[in-house]
């Protein structure tokens, strides 16, 4: 490699030290002494360097068969990524119709359940409340019943003890003797009377209110199993909504 560079630095010496051609930019060199240094030059080129072309055409064709390789890899790859594609689309929407199928299914299913729910919520709240009419209207005719037999009872021992102090009032009064003590006999015998008629009616009163009492009780029972059946029919009427949506 040293004589290229020494044959070069000749051949430069003799282009600048060469005749000028007038009236040009060129120059008259000895054509000997410049092929002999060319030939120099030739002959001192390493073969290495031929060797390296011979690898940079190496190259370049491996270049090219990587690039066309990469190509079919290229294209094989989405060949068989739009077949993997298609085939996850088709399993898509297979999945996609069996849930679309189950959830109608499911939703049928809710549909008829919430059906027969509010069916027999309605008709136990009918019977409830048939039950609890009945049971009013029993409770209300025996209520009236006692009491209207309490309150006849009352007047009837009422006026049998105004009788009675009636009667021994006119007794003791026609005895002139005891008249003093007839007529307080008498004011005590109607004190007594209507001491008992009062007694009688606060007996009745308390009993006909003991009687309610009970009678409201059980309307508050009634009232609550009719509420409790009437929130039955509500909430199912709501999940019935809900799996109509």
């Amino acid at each position: 490699m040293y004589r290229v560079f020494e044959a070069l630095d000749e051949l430069s010496a003799i282009v600048e030290e060469a005749r000028g051609v007038p009236m040009t930019a060129g120059c008259v060199v000895p054509r000997g002494d410049v092929l002999e240094l060319i030939d120099d030059i030739k002959d001192a080129i390493p073969g290495e360097l031929d060797d390296a072309q011979d690898v940079l055409d190496a190259r370049d064709e491996m270049l090219r068969e990587a690039k066309e390789h990469s190509e079919s890899m290229v294209s094989s790859a989405k060949a068989e990524a739009e077949s993997l594609v298609n085939h996850a689309r088709a399993e898509a929407d297979r999945l996609l119709a069996d849930a679309k199928s189950q959830a109608d299914r499911m939703v049928a299913e809710a549909r008829q359940h919430s059906e027969r729910m509010v069916a027999d919520a309605r008709a136990e709240a009918e019977r409830l409340i048939a039950t609890a009419k009945r049971e009013y209207e029993a409770t209300t005719g025996r209520a009236k019943t006692e009491a209207d037999r309490l309150i006849e009872n009352g007047n009837l021992a009422y006026e049998k003890a105004v009788q009675e102090g009636i009667k021994e009032q006119q007794r003791l009064v026609s005895q002139t003797e005891i008249v003093q003590t007839a007529t307080a006999e008498a004011t005590r015998l109607i004190d007594a009377a209507h001491a008992e008629a009062d007694r009688l009616r606060g007996e009745c009163d308390i009993y006909v209110d003991s009687k309610l009492a009970e009678f409201e009780e059980f309307l508050n029972g009634t009232l609550r199993s009719v509420n409790r059946g009437r929130h039955q029919l509500r909430t199912a009427a709501g999940t019935h909504d809900y799996a109509t949506r």
